[in-house]
């Protein structure tokens, strides 16, 4: 598997360059808001959920939310069923606050063989099924290309990370969560990254900007 550290792809996204000013404008005028180049790295390409909706992955799925994001195969028999039992202990474990706000995402690594039927089918099986759990899959290259930004390049499902990527995207802030964590740990990270907004405020803050 090639996975690209998280803080290089982040270091990419936050060197994207101000449009440069033009004479009679001034640069702040034209900079772009950290929103939109959270758009821009993340982008707004469309994949599918569970049942069938076409969603824009920054806009509708990320943007202004808290998010546990995993990657998943349907056709997997171990890790997949594993690494979902694990994410339904730190849901039950955030109460709450899961769904209201903290939403989960699961990325089909196969997306070939992964239709939105697929996702629904293992999400029940895995009693996963959940509001404020989206499942997503795609066309590969659609699906590729928001893996990508992700941090997550695989050359065959079964390659992918068992980890999370857990991230306040009102304040900027992703981190990888090791996938031996134990729920209660995940749901306190989240937690914690949930309550950023309380902390520091979010203003000037829609993008990622860090990670630990």
């Amino acid at each position: 598997m090639a996975r690209r550290p998280l803080a290089a792809l982040l270091a990419c996204f936050l060197g994207l360059p101000a449009v440069a000013a033009e004479p009679a404008v001034s640069p702040a005028a034209k900079a772009p808001s950290r929103e939109e180049k959270a758009r821009a790295y993340f982008t707004d390409t469309v994949l599918f959920d569970q049942d069938g909706r076409a969603v824009r992955f920054y806009s509708d799925v990320l943007r202004g939310n808290v998010v546990v994001v995993n990657f998943i195969f349907t056709r997997c028999t171990e890790a997949c069923p594993l690494l979902t039992r694990r994410m339904n202990g730190v849901r039950r474990d955030l109460g709450d606050r899961f769904g209201r706000e903290v939403r989960f995402v699961s990325i089909s690594v196969d997306p070939e063989f992964d239709t939105p039927q697929e996702m629904r089918r293992f999400a029940e099986k895995q009693e996963a099924a959940h509001t404020g759990w989206t499942w997503l899959t795609g066309k590969k290259e659609d699906v590729d290309r928001v893996l990508a930004r992700l941090g997550e390049v695989v050359a065959s499902p079964g390659d992918h990370s068992t980890g999370f990527l857990a991230a306040n995207v009102r304040t900027g802030h992703w981190t990888r969560i090791r996938p031996d964590a134990s729920p209660a740990v995940v749901a306190q990270r989240v937690r914690e990254l949930a309550d950023e907004d309380t902390k520091h405020g979010t203003e000037g803050a829609t993008g990622p900007s860090a990670s630990r």
